[in-house]
């Protein structure tokens, strides 16, 4: 099969092939990057750091028809040679024990597996949840100093999702105290020559460690909740051993670390539009509204992971090789002009808002209503109890996350006049 080049944009450079997708000032603001993509065509190669090349889709309705084209599937086995070299996956054995969670799996066995979280993240038993929820915000803000500067991802964004996530899957205290944020960072691909691949490793081993203790406690004393059906099921052989770990891995990075980053994407973004954040302090009638906008104005999960056709196909007039990784910007559909009008503004008032932060098909996120509500939670506690609150540093000095997937910041250093 003949494969098309990408079409120049029609009022700047040529982009190049393939069009790398790295370094500070793509991680800072990857939006015009996007915008000259969107305008030369839906699918582009591109060069991630690590090497892999991928084909990349940008525009909505690309994004949304291939996030439904069950053409593309998502088990590893479909990764050819050349994407397998560079892809820099987890090694083995852990790969085949921690890599077939939902994220990576097909139908029939991915509609089976689905089956044993939906019911623990429904918007019903979420709702029963939220007084809980907003305990665990307030503490966490009763323990910040007075007045300002404080750091809101040390002392409010990197554990208030957790402690969430905790509650809602049945982690006991002594385990969720354990956790140890960095593990989640073995979802970011380093290298096998990376000088940082043997702290990798040693992250991969402790959190590996860390689910299988959780298991055993889970057996001696689960009781009726997610993570004591998932064990339940394992032990009715409903569940093979890699698929019980795997889905404990998925819950507890996929389902903590991506809303940590979305809390300090949604405060940058308001910090940003100072006349938007004061609406919102005032009128907190608009967080709904407004949590739906901040999705989608710079969502946290900036790339899907990936997908392969598992012969030679086209994708929107593209060829593309069987085992090829394609990935879909979510955050470049999510500002296409032809369907948001006015795409870089943020617009707390912007209905409807078909935004594709969570995706769309059948790999949507399960833990949506989850992560709608601890936003909600999580801002309005912010705004209301912290009078005045800002960006402590330069907007330029903020530091954006490495990650290929994800976007948001370690460290967010604000100031505010007193803690209410």
């Amino acid at each position: 099969m003949t494969l098309h080049e990408p079409m120049p944009a029609t009022d700047a450079e040529p982009l190049p092939d393939p069009v790398p997708l790295m370094g500070c000032p793509y991680k800072a603001d990857p939006y015009p990057l996007y915008e000259r993509m969107r305008e030369a065509g839906p699918v582009h190669r591109v060069l991630f750091p690590s090497g892999v090349q991928a084909w990349l889709v940008t525009g909505y309705d690309a994004a949304h028809l291939a996030l439904s084209d069950d053409r593309l599937g998502k088990h590893h086995d479909r990764g050819n040679d050349r994407w397998r070299a560079r892809a820099s996956i987890m090694p083995e054995p852990q790969h085949s024990q921690l890599q077939v969670h939902l994220l990576h799996q097909d139908p029939p066995v991915h509609t089976r597996m689905r089956r044993f979280v939906t019911d623990a993240f429904t918007p019903r038993r979420i709702q029963e949840l939220r007084p809980r929820f907003q305990q665990l915000a307030d503490a966490l803000v009763d323990a910040l100093p007075e007045a300002g500067p404080a750091d809101l991802v040390t002392g409010f964004a990197a554990h208030f999702p957790f402690q969430v996530l905790a509650e809602v899957i049945g982690l006991p205290p002594e385990l969720s105290a354990r956790f140890d944020r960095d593990w989640g960072k073995v979802v970011q691909p380093v290298g096998p020559t990376d000088p940082g691949r043997p702290l990798y490793e040693a992250r991969l081993h402790g959190l590996q460690s860390y689910i299988a203790d959780v298991v055993t406690h889970q057996r001696e004393h689960g009781g009726d909740d997610l993570l004591g059906r998932l064990v339940a099921a394992y032990d009715r052989r409903e569940l093979t051993r890699a698929q019980l770990d795997s889905m404990i891995f998925q819950l507890l990075v996929a389902g903590q670390e991506p809303v940590t980053n979305q809390i300090t994407t949604a405060l940058i973004a308001l910090f940003r539009n100072p006349d938007q954040l004061a609406r919102l302090r005032d009128d907190p009638d608009l967080l709904p509204r407004a949590v739906e906008e901040l999705l989608r104005y710079d969502s946290a999960f900036e790339l899907t992971t990936w997908r392969f056709f598992d012969q030679d196909n086209a994708l929107h007039g593209t060829g593309v090789p069987a085992g090829d990784s394609v990935i879909v910007s979510l955050c470049a559909a999510n500002r296409d002009p032809r369907r948001f009008p006015g795409p870089d503004t943020l617009d707390l008032d912007r209905t409807p808002n078909p935004h594709l932060a969570f995706g769309h098909g059948i790999h949507f996120c399960p833990g949506a209503a989850l992560a709608r509500a601890e936003l909600r939670i999580a801002l309005g506690t912010l705004l209301a109890r912290l009078p005045g609150l800002h960006l402590a540093i330069d907007d330029a000095n903020i530091e954006w996350i490495p990650a290929v997937l994800g976007r948001g910041t370690d460290h967010l250093p604000v100031g505010y006049d007193r803690r209410l």
